[in-house]
């Protein structure tokens, strides 16, 4: 008796077109946070490649034929899950009473000495916002003064709000010397196009314009006008706190600052080598960068996952 042939053919690798690819990795990165986009999303979020508008629908039907994707009010999406639209509804109605709380901690914020620009970003800036969720701020101070600034304003919080995050998130600061963001990859790059300026639009178009390599990632990615920009803050407080740490003892006060809070964050984070501690918790004289839980990595390596199942699941490249 002869023994059976093994079946050696070899599967064919399926092929997709760019505008196929970039629809895929798009769904694939916002299918890690389970928010699913409506075609004009798609397009505006296409990653690395600039999809025309007028094949979006064409390539979408497509790819839904072939079971690529799925469809349903007008949200597209993977993996069958049609609960991801519900979840993203309920974040879309919580967003927008938390956004009336973030414009009026905005203007707080601005008031504070030093403070130029005030981003909201994060969770809230996208447009959801659940129990779990804060609303977070990214900061822009005057040169120097950076660290006494981000001082006063987490003295705020832990005296006045209880040392609450969930309204106020101060995590990320820059000072207006230093615009451009060192970490290009697609995550900074998201949240970068996401940003919602409540606080001097001037300087958000001076930041958007620093950071143009955003576009490598989001070629599709048009700014578009906030409603909600404050008119420029200067209270009297303000002003006379300015002046009185404007020259030597302001850069003292600054230093010192910044020295206190380095010393305790290397205590506190041990755990984490240079390069963590540089990703995670990056401390210069121009920016302070407060990301314990490593979301930028854990964030990177599941969209990595998510593309490489993807690959395997279809029998197909999207790089």
């Amino acid at each position: 008796m002869k023994p059976a042939k093994l079946n050696t053919a070899i599967v064919e690798e399926k092929k997709l077109n760019s505008v196929s690819k970039a629809i895929l990795k798009t769904l694939l990165y916002f299918d890690i946070f389970k928010h699913p986009l409506t075609s004009e999303e798609i397009f505006s979020y296409s990653q690395r490649h600039p999809i025309p508008p007028e094949e979006i629908g064409n390539e979408l039907k497509n790819l839904e034929n072939e079971g690529y994707l799925n469809q349903k009010n007008n949200f597209f999406f993977l993996n069958n899950d049609e609960s991801v639209i519900e979840r993203r509804q309920k974040g879309k109605k919580c967003s927008e009473k938390y956004l009336t709380i973030a414009i009026k901690f905005s203007k707080l914020i601005a008031s504070f000495p030093f403070v130029e620009g005030v981003f909201l970003s994060g969770s809230l800036a996208k447009g959801y916002m659940d129990k779990e969720t804060d609303i977070d701020y990214f900061i822009i101070t005057k040169p120097g003064r950076l660290w006494f600034s981000r001082t006063l304003l987490v003295l705020f919080k832990k005296i006045f709000l209880l040392n609450s995050h969930k309204y106020f998130c101060v995590n990320y600061f820059i000072d207006s010397n230093n615009l451009e963001i060192p970490d290009k990859n697609i995550f900074t790059a998201t949240e970068i196009i996401f940003l919602i300026p409540t606080y001097n639009e001037k300087l958000y178009n001076d930041f958007i314009n620093a950071n143009l390599w955003v576009s490598h990632y989001y070629p599709n990615f048009h700014r578009t006008p906030s409603e909600r920009i404050l008119q420029e803050r200067n209270p009297r407080v303000k002003k006379i706190v300015e002046k009185l740490f404007s020259k030597n003892i302001g850069e003292k006060s600054d230093a010192l600052c910044f020295k206190i809070t380095l010393k305790f964050w290397k205590r506190k984070f041990k755990n984490f080598d240079k390069e963590q501690f540089d990703l995670n918790l990056r401390s210069r004289k121009n920016t302070s960068k407060h990301h314990p839980n490593e979301f930028q990595k854990k964030i990177l390596a599941q969209h990595g996952e998510k593309i490489a199942a993807f690959e395997k699941q279809f029998n197909l490249k999207l790089s």
